[in-house]
């Protein structure tokens, strides 16, 4: 039984691949984020290039930074930490996935204003293919998501089809060809701070630049079933059982993978160090969105 969702949402997740819930994460945890995250702005206008920490915005320079995203921040930020094993985060996804779950990655996205840099079209899944794919993102709005502001837009029902090619200028580039794309039946999940949207792992999203006058921060936890491991040649390697299980959310580890019959596409030859998805998606041969990104 669903302890959160409806069987109208179910439905709606099932069938489109993704659901918004809003006002989900109450306010105090969002303005205990956003505090945070001011902390790597005062680091970002130390630096002159990214690290392992700290993907910085091509326009970026030490008298005006810009962070476009902050690498792992549940190992960074105590507030994405603790949010990350808090209910109004797992209820859902356990309602969707199941109550044995395991964080994949973590991730931080800041869009400047007017500077944000896009996300190409991609499916996740395209990165890191499992044995099974009970896998999804929580995206957590930590300001409003608007058409304008770089909300993250996905293609309806597209995790139901194929895994498509996402291969570029001499390999595994990340990004899905702009034509191979009905961008025409894309919907921005737009809400308010403190809302939530869930997508699966082989839907196909991205999103525009950010072209409005507020900065657009949102915060993407990727969960997989326990039972899910990666596939042989996938980018996400398996490491010690012992880290893998530390990564458990909820419930049990298992030593038995479930196996499914899903499409995969191995994400090879893959780059030496690319260091972020921005990055990697400069090797996509027709890309979809304007980039205000200098080639490195």
């Amino acid at each position: 039984m669903s302890a959160v969702l409806t069987a109208e949402q179910r439905t709606f997740y099932l069938e489109h691949g993704y659901l918004v819930l809003e006002n989900r994460i109450p306010m105090a945890r969002i303005d205990a984020i956003r505090a945070e995250i001011e902390r790597f702005r005062e680091i970002a206008a130390t630096m002159d290039r990214s690290d392992e920490r700290i993907d910085l915005e091509a326009t970026h320079t030490r008298e005006n930074p810009r962070i476009r995203r902050i690498k792992l921040p549940h190992r960074q930020l105590d507030s994405v930490r603790a949010l990350m094993y808090d209910d109004c985060v797992l209820a859902p996804v356990r309602d969707l996935l199941g109550p044995n779950l395991r964080l994949h990655t973590s991730k931080l996205n800041l869009k400047s204003a007017g500077y944000g840099a896009a996300v190409e079209w991609h499916q996740d899944w395209a990165f890191y293919p499992h044995t099974n794919d009970d896998i999804l993102a929580v995206g957590v709005m930590l300001d409003d998501m608007t058409a304008d502001n770089g909300a993250l837009m996905v293609i309806p029902g597209s995790h139901r089809g194929p895994i498509l090619d996402h291969h570029g200028k001499g390999g595994f580039s990340g990004a899905i060809a702009a034509s191979a794309v009905d961008a025409g039946r894309a919907v921005a999940l737009t809400a308010p701070a403190g809302s939530i949207s869930l997508h699966h792992v082989r839907l196909v999203h991205g999103s525009d630049l950010n072209r409005s006058s507020r900065d657009r921060r949102l915060l993407l936890y990727e969960i997989t079933a326990a039972d899910a491991f990666p596939i042989m040649g996938a980018l996400s390697k398996l490491p010690s059982i012992d880290e893998y299980d530390s990564r458990l959310l909820c419930g049990e580890p298992t030593l038995e993978p479930r196996l499914a019959p899903v499409p995969v596409r191995i994400p090879q030859p893959a780059p030496a160090d690319f260091g972020s998805i921005y990055e990697l998606q400069n090797s996509s041969s027709e890309p979809a969105f304007e980039s205000l990104r200098r080639d490195s």
